[in-house]
């Protein structure tokens, strides 16, 4: 069975940048899984498989469809057990659950704002008018105001990762000695900036930044395929 993965591009569609789509890549790198890429811009989504949902990732493995990151992590370890695990167990689901929401509020949150113009430069202009539109619409700013107050922001991003960079004192992963799913998740997010954006958010001396380094090696160095943006 061929697996397809769809995932949000801009102008360069050899320039995937979702932090939910880098979740998924990693989970298939993880599990050995070969599949095809599909380049999605924004306002193709709607379309991808007959509007199955609202974002992307979606994967389609035969007959199957499965959108959202963790649900087609899940779905993963449940189709293909003979291979590497993604969550060991429902306590990993667990740890999951919570490392997604941590990271929702306090990583992504944090850094959203640095990166709006970023993000707007890299699309086609029809897809720059959706994204202007749809998150103006939802922040009740410009984008350029909320860039403009996001340096301060971003500052807190150090103390908002004591948590992990605590923890990595003791293990080179959130999984343990080897990375899982909860993993993935916060690699998501800072694969997420460092392709759409030249801010520096970690310093090199920093634990989080090693952990980062690791992670970009995993699997043949899979998340190096795509170069940080200058």
């Amino acid at each position: 069975m061929t697996i397809t993965l769809y995932e949000l591009t801009g102008r360069d569609t050899e320039r995937p940048f979702s932090p939910h789509c880098w979740k998924t890549v990693m989970a298939l790198a993880h599990k050995g899984l070969t599949y095809e890429r599909s380049a999605v811009p924004f306002t193709e989504v709607p379309n991808v498989e007959n509007g199955i949902g609202k974002t992307v990732p979606v994967l389609r493995d035969g007959e199957h469809v499965v959108s959202d990151s963790f649900d087609i992590a899940l779905y993963l370890d449940e189709a293909y057990p003979d291979r590497p695990t993604l969550f060991g167990g429902e306590g990993g689901v667990a740890l999951s659950r919570f490392i997604e929401a941590w990271s929702a509020t306090q990583i992504s949150a944090t850094i959203f704002g640095a990166l709006l113009l970023d993000i707007h430069s890299m699309l086609e202009p029809v897809d720059q008018d959706y994204f202007r539109r749809s998150r103006e619409a939802r922040l009740g700013k410009s984008l350029e105001d909320v860039v403009g107050a996001s340096p301060d922001k971003v500052k807190e991003l150090a103390n908002r990762l004591d948590p992990l960079r605590l923890m990595l004192k003791r293990q080179p992963f959130i999984g343990g000695d080897q990375p899982l799913f909860a993993d993935y998740i916060v690699f998501g997010i800072l694969q997420w900036a460092r392709i759409c954006s030249p801010i520096q958010l970690l310093q090199p001396d920093d634990q989080v930044t090693a952990w980062f380094e690791r992670c970009l090696d995993l699997h043949g160095g899979v998340g190096r395929s795509v170069a940080a943006a200058a």
